[in-house]
């Protein structure tokens, strides 16, 4: 009982958004990759199935404790925008998945820009009714992936 209120909250990425995630990603062996937002952790479980080095933050200590059961790569328990404050890397990509009633998007999608490596895909799932001005976006259902690649 316990475990389904801590998880109750969660909105699990559908299979085929994550699938087109990988697909627009292609090739992420031997990269950096910060998924924010993690709840379950699927997203950076996935990219690390695929070879990629992955940190995960989760602000949820009881989610980041199963995400570290589970996952190889460094978890962060932390609010994302604090922890790409601090976090002192340049990723290669980035994957967000804030609940759709964040309500800081602009603030996220700037920080994610200035900490990401130039060449880097930021990927922002998001409800299909938002639009934030990104390179490209791609709908699936209610759900929307918006792609920004950083100019190198």
């Amino acid at each position: 009982m316990k475990k389904t209120r801590r998880l109750k909250d969660l909105r699990p990425t559908p299979s085929i958004v994550k699938n087109a995630v990988f697909n627009i990603l292609g090739d992420v062996e031997g990269l950096l990759f910060v998924d924010l937002f993690a709840g379950t952790g699927q997203i950076g479980m996935e990219a690390e199935r695929r070879g990629a080095e992955v940190i995960y933050v989760e602000k949820n200590p009881a989610r980041a404790k199963e995400i570290r059961k589970r996952a190889k790569g460094r978890v962060i328990v932390g609010d994302a925008l604090r922890v790409l404050g601090r976090i002192g890397i340049q990723p290669d990509v980035v994957f967000a998945d804030p609940p759709y009633s964040y309500a800081h998007y602009e603030k996220l999608i700037e920080k994610v820009l200035e900490v990401l490596k130039p060449g880097g895909v930021f990927l922002l799932e998001h409800w299909k009714g938002r639009s934030f001005g990104a390179n490209e976006e791609r709908v699936y259902g209610d759900t929307a992936i918006s792609i920004w690649r950083k100019a190198v």
